[in-house]
């Protein structure tokens, strides 16, 4: 099949979702999406990227020969399911691709739905930054007996698919194991700074990075500007404490990075948080 046969349905054009569409309408596919209810920011954003509206999620399942499913994780078992009866209502038999931030169990749990509705299902995993022009290509993993379908389906200059050996859920276990160290490894330092503020101690711990970790700071300002999108993180570290726990690991650590990012959830939409305020939240003061 030539690229300019697929058309992609984009189940939601959030930041990461409208630059995965862009790229993909760049290298000559269609995406459509639903629209109706939508934030203007959102709209906007789905018209920046050459999104097509369509009216139902009957009519996107009906157009689209792959569907990508790009959601938080809270509401990802809830989009399947409402895929799926899209899927059955129009007869259809799209390739869903899969690419939340979940556990492979919870990745399973929506194959089954989405597979018993008459659609084939990849599992996928996004790893790097929003797709664009001229930055590093962003990863799609890509897991089970259509992953190679969706690889040719996706791929582009600037979202580049890797199909992985495996197990069928694969795709979303890299991204629990590579998650519980970007995302945990965050929160982590986050919590360290705050502690030392707690406890009158701030200065002497700079000081002691500065000599003996002295990327550390720098790491720190890093996590909190990206603290915005802790929201979603929160769910994402929820996620990783069931996979640790589904695989005997302690889940402890990841338990505790779910919580700071839920205390920082006021930041949502801030482009770059300051460091002030993210440890003003974290310390509760």
């Amino acid at each position: 099949m030539v690229v300019a046969e697929y058309c992609v349905g984009l189940v939601s054009p959030g930041e990461m979702g409208a630059a995965v569409a862009g790229t993909l309408v760049r290298s000559g596919r269609r995406v459509v999406s639903v629209l109706d209810g939508r934030s203007p920011n959102t709209i906007d954003r789905a018209g920046a990227a050459g999104i097509e509206e369509v009216r139902s999620l009957d009519a996107l399942a009906a157009r689209a020969t792959v569907i990508v499913s790009i959601v938080p994780p809270a509401v990802a078992t809830d989009v399947a399911h409402g895929l799926a009866t899209a899927i059955s209502s129009v007869g259809a038999a799209p390739l869903v691709v899969e690419a939340n931030a979940v556990s492979p169990s919870r990745a399973g749990e929506m194959s089954r739905v989405i597979e018993q509705a008459g659609a084939s299902f990849v599992d996928a995993d996004l790893i790097g930054g929003p797709p664009g022009p001229g930055r590093t290509a962003t990863r799609l993993y890509l897991s089970g007996p259509y992953a190679g379908q969706a690889a040719d389906a996706l791929g582009t200059p600037e979202l580049r698919p890797v199909v992985l050996e495996g197990p069928p859920m694969a795709a979303s276990s890299l991204k629990m194991a590579y998650a519980a160290w970007t995302k945990g490894s965050a929160a982590l330092v986050l919590t360290a700074r705050a502690l030392a503020r707690a406890l009158g101690v701030e200065q002497a711990l700079l000081a002691e990075w500065g000599d003996s970790h002295p990327d550390l700071a720098d790491r720190c300002e890093l996590a909190a500007r990206g603290s915005g999108r802790a929201w979603r993180f929160a769910g994402e570290m929820d996620e990783i404490a069931a996979t640790c726990q589904s695989a005997g690991l302690p889940a402890g650590f990841a338990q505790a990075a779910a919580e700071d990012y839920r205390r920082l959830a006021a930041l949502k939409g801030q482009p770059a948080p300051r460091l002030e305020d993210v440890l003003h939240l974290l310390i509760g003061q």
